[in-house]
């Protein structure tokens, strides 16, 4: 009876710990696209778009502390099983920004050509990660 009252404590103390984890999943920025972003925020958000010019919003809960950044992609390559660096846009943001988007300017056309899976990073100037998430463009 012991055995099996201390097993049922342990297994509820065990599942605690496993769902509290889980609140704290998404304390780091979030990457995400659309067609475009405007006064009103996001506009045609999808991780599914055409080829074309696209904008990448990253947020966070907090500043993200960061001035000098790039987005890097990187496209999926089906005969290798690899993603392989495709194309990279330096960019200039502000120390205090929690919500952040890149799209085409004079310096970066922010344009997908080709259909296919693409891997988008937000790097900072030491080119760690930040945020990333996937892509896929169609025609």
């Amino acid at each position: 009876m012991k055995r099996l009252q201390l097993f049922f404590t342990f297994t509820l103390l065990l599942t605690f710990f496993a769902l509290e984890s889980t609140v704290f999943a998404q304390n780091e920025p979030v990457m995400y696209f659309c067609d475009k972003f405007g006064s009103n925020g996001a506009v045609g958000i999808s991780d599914q778009h055409p080829t074309g010019y696209l904008t990448v919003v990253v947020k966070s809960n907090y500043a993200m502390g960061l001035e000098d950044v790039a987005i890097q992609l990187d496209k999926y390559n089906f005969r290798t099983g690899e993603f392989e660096y495709y194309k990279k846009f330096h960019y200039t943001m502000e120390l205090h920004m929690k919500i952040v988007y890149f799209e085409k300017n004079d310096d970066s056309d922010m344009e997908f050509e080709d259909p296919g899976f693409y891997r988008v990073f937000l790097l900072d100037d030491r080119d760690k990660t930040v945020a990333r998430a996937i892509i896929e463009i169609i025609r």
